[in-house]
């Protein structure tokens, strides 16, 4: 099982691109004020929010945002309840989709997914019918220079599963109920980790032409430009010959 692909590099450098133009924030907040809700609003017993946190800062999101959606979330402040739901379609190509909402108002949201969807030359599924082409796993990333890539295999008692290079970065798949303690077992061993997530890796991921590709890639950046859209995950790969011509 690979937990990396050519779309995921794509996927990774628009995600770095969205954190430069601070579209990022209110999303990051959401996620914050979710973990704060979930697991309390203390970032060293609650990995989920530290992962938020972290999310903020890298970011640049001032301190004083990030303790709001915290009291928010612990309920020290009044706020808006969200609530998480993820919908499932199929897009071009009959390329699968899992779009991970953030709502205060599902039938709203659900509404205006659907019409993204359709104009997409996609389409709204029923739950199950995306969510099987998916395994859910941990992800971390590093620089190429923190570790070697045999230092990195030596995690693999603690739940390292595949160690992959992406460009000047180390991608390190885990289970997902590992991925925590993988990412302090690095930080003791004094490797700095860039970050860390859940992620759902397609089982097989269905490679797509280059013109199936432009409009996959469309439809990905109309769902993530929704403000209730957290994570859009799609099962679809290209050639490197097609990744070279779309990123040209």
């Amino acid at each position: 099982m690979s937990g990396h692909s050519r779309w995921s590099t794509i996927k990774h450098k628009k995600a770095a691109s969205d954190a430069k133009r601070g579209r990022i924030w209110t999303k990051a907040l959401k996620e914050v004020t979710i973990a704060a809700r979930m697991g309390g609003g203390d970032i060293n017993g609650n990995p989920r929010l530290r992962k938020a946190v972290e999310l903020c800062r890298n970011a640049n999101m001032p301190q004083e945002n990030i303790t709001r959606a915290i009291k928010r979330g612990t309920g020290d402040l009044e706020g808006i309840t969200y609530e998480e739901i993820t919908y499932e379609g199929t897009g071009p190509a009959g390329v699968f989709f899992l779009v991970e909402i953030v709502t205060d108002n599902k039938n709203r949201t659900a509404a205006e997914v659907r019409k993204i969807f359709e104009k997409g030359g996609g389409q709204m599924a029923a739950k199950g019918a995306a969510a099987w082409a998916f395994d859910r796993k941990g992800q971390i990333r590093l620089e190429k220079k923190a570790a070697t890539e045999d230092q990195l295999i030596d995690f693999s008692a603690q739940g390292v599963e595949e160690v992959e290079q992406d460009g000047e970065e180390w991608l390190v798949t885990t289970t997902a109920e590992t991925v925590d303690v993988v990412r302090e077992a690095m930080e003791k061993a004094k490797i700095a980790v860039k970050s860390s997530q859940i992620a759902m890796v397609p089982k097989n991921p269905t490679m797509v032409s280059a013109t199936d590709a432009v409009a996959l890639l469309k439809l990905v950046d109309n769902l993530d430009d929704h403000d209730d859209v957290q994570h859009v995950w799609a099962n679809f790969d290209v050639s490197e010959e097609d990744l070279q011509q779309l990123e040209a």
